[in-house]
């Protein structure tokens, strides 16, 4: 291991083989550190918190703070962060607010700089995360979602998979899977085609999500009878059920409405 004299690690911190840690760094009793990680200077790792092999942690980022939760009276909780992610400059992620409950991060994300991860969030993997990014608690990112900087999400939001959210975009309402959403507040544009395509999606496949999104979004069909009408034509495909079934719940939640893009 390489650690700078100047940093502190405290007496029950588990870190693994070949760690880096840097100036100034700070390193609190019961927290793992995986192999290969690299913790920044001026970093500050606090109790409760792991960290997954091969995660570069850089300069003044902040790990596992108490929850922001005017509820929360010191109960035990923890941060569990996965492996191979990059947590770049004064990123903070703070540990979950109930006993024994975590915020959890997945695997080969990037969070840039300044970027916010709240209590008792959900953050799946291959995450794309502009800088100044604030996710409120109890929210679910779910997988290659990639996220413009300055976006606000609200909290108990769910963003599905392989979603983009534009740049300065307020975000209070579940964002489906495979869109773009964008504004203030956010709403529906498109299907993110481009984002698709990097993960080798079939040109018939898209087409298939674009169909389904004209249906639910730019007909005057309600969300039910667009699923419906969606359902009847053809057997969808595993992307288009996943985006039905994300709608369905997004509908209940708003007592029937039609969500409204424009």
């Amino acid at each position: 291991m390489n650690i700078h004299p100047t940093a502190i690690i405290e007496p029950h911190a588990e870190l693994g083989n070949n760690v880096t840690v840097k100036p100034y760094a700070i390193i609190e009793g019961d927290t793992q550190i995986g192999d290969d990680c690299i913790i920044g200077a001026y970093v500050v790792i606090r109790a409760g918190t792991s960290v997954g092999p091969g995660t570069e942690v850089h300069t003044g980022a902040v790990l596992g703070e108490p929850p922001q939760d005017i509820k929360y009276e010191g109960q035990k909780s923890y941060l569990k962060i996965g492996c191979h992610n990059q947590i770049r400059e004064f990123v903070t992620i703070h540990r979950g607010s109930s006993e024994a409950e975590s915020t959890q991060i997945g695997d080969h994300n990037l969070l840039m700089a300044y970027a916010h991860i709240g209590h008792d969030v959900t953050l799946g993997s291959n995450i794309i995360m502009a800088n100044n990014v604030g996710v409120s608690g109890h929210c679910v990112i779910e997988d290659y979602v990639n996220f413009g900087g300055m976006v606000g999400i609200h909290q108990f939001v769910t963003v599905g998979t392989m979603a983009m959210v534009g740049g300065f975009s307020k975000v209070v309402r579940d964002v489906p899977p495979y869109t773009i959403v964008d504004g203030n507040p956010a709403r529906p544009r498109g299907i993110n085609s481009r984002g698709l395509q990097r993960h080798n999606m079939s040109s018939d496949q898209i087409a298939a999500l674009k169909h389904a999104y004209r249906l639910l979004f730019r007909s005057d069909l309600n969300v039910s009878d667009a699923v419906s009408t969606i359902l009847k034509e053809s057997e969808p495909t595993a992307e288009v059920k996943r985006l039905v079934d994300f709608m369905l719940r997004i509908d209940e939640g708003y007592g029937g409405r039609q969500l409204d893009p424009h």
